[in-house]
């Protein structure tokens, strides 16, 4: 088989180009490759194959991060890894493309992590619970989700704000719009029957818009909060609605 001067001058610059990546140490390559807004410390290995003792994005932390890179991805113009994480519970695992213009992108995202980790990325303190995640895509552009479409499950929620007592379970299915992520909320075992709809928009502004009604076993806490929303309608639902900016 003979290849032209222009193939082989190619599958050199690629062999030059992956060779040169498997050295590469993770310290310089965190520089170049990743994110202002990411900080990572106790780096170890390569471009390739390294780890990090942990990191921190937008007020999330997590420790042990291991990673591997998909090398079919190096001439597209994007660095895509295979990403493990541990935070203080729970796990993260997902593939991450990375793209020269600082773009974040993450498919088939599995992770199950305490709800205390977003307290300062949402701006509320003190949440607890447990958040499952199951995502197909999840795009972040200067810590903002662009892309979402996959399904979180919030479970044993407790909000300070609203009160001590856990204010029970709640699924969230996310999906992008052209202006933005939108969601759809809904009880699963939560102590208000509640249906809602968020959107996220490009401009970082977000709405949520839901439906409350009190169950047997809502707290008396949580009931006396609700004379505070408008009346209730003919189902007895009573409207909840929460603007702001990201």
């Amino acid at each position: 088989m003979i290849c032209s001067k222009g193939g082989l001058i190619a599958i050199g610059v690629a062999t030059l180009i992956l060779g040169l990546v498997l050295q590469f140490p993770a310290r310089v390559a965190v520089h170049w490759l990743v994110p202002s807004e990411i900080v990572i410390g106790g780096l170890e290995g390569t471009a390739w194959n390294g780890s990090a003792r942990e990191a921190s994005a937008g007020g999330i932390y997590v420790r042990e991060v291991k990673w591997n890179l998909n090398a079919a991805q190096i001439l597209t113009g994007a660095f895509s890894y295979g990403i493990e994480a541990t935070p203080v519970s729970g796990f993260f695992e997902s593939e991450v493309r990375i793209g020269l213009g600082g773009a974040i992108s993450m498919s088939e995202l599995r992770a199950a992590l305490p709800m205390s980790l977003f307290s300062t990325a949402i701006g509320v303190r003190g949440l607890q619970g447990q958040a499952n995640l199951a995502l197909d895509r999840l795009e972040l552009l200067d810590g903002l989700a662009v892309v979402a479409d996959g399904v979180v499950n919030i479970v044993d929620l407790i909000v300070p704000l609203v009160g001590h007592d856990s204010l029970g379970s709640y699924e969230i299915e996310l999906f992008t719009q052209n202006n933005g992520v939108s969601a759809s909320i809904i009880d699963s075992d939560g102590v208000l029957d509640l249906a809602g709809s968020l959107q996220i928009r490009n401009d970082r502004s977000f709405e949520f818009l839901g439906l409350v009604v009190p169950k047997p076993e809502t707290p008396a806490a949580i009931r006396r909060q609700l004379r505070f929303l408008p009346p209730a309608n003919d189902q007895g639902q009573q409207e909840l609605r929460l603007e702001g900016i990201l």
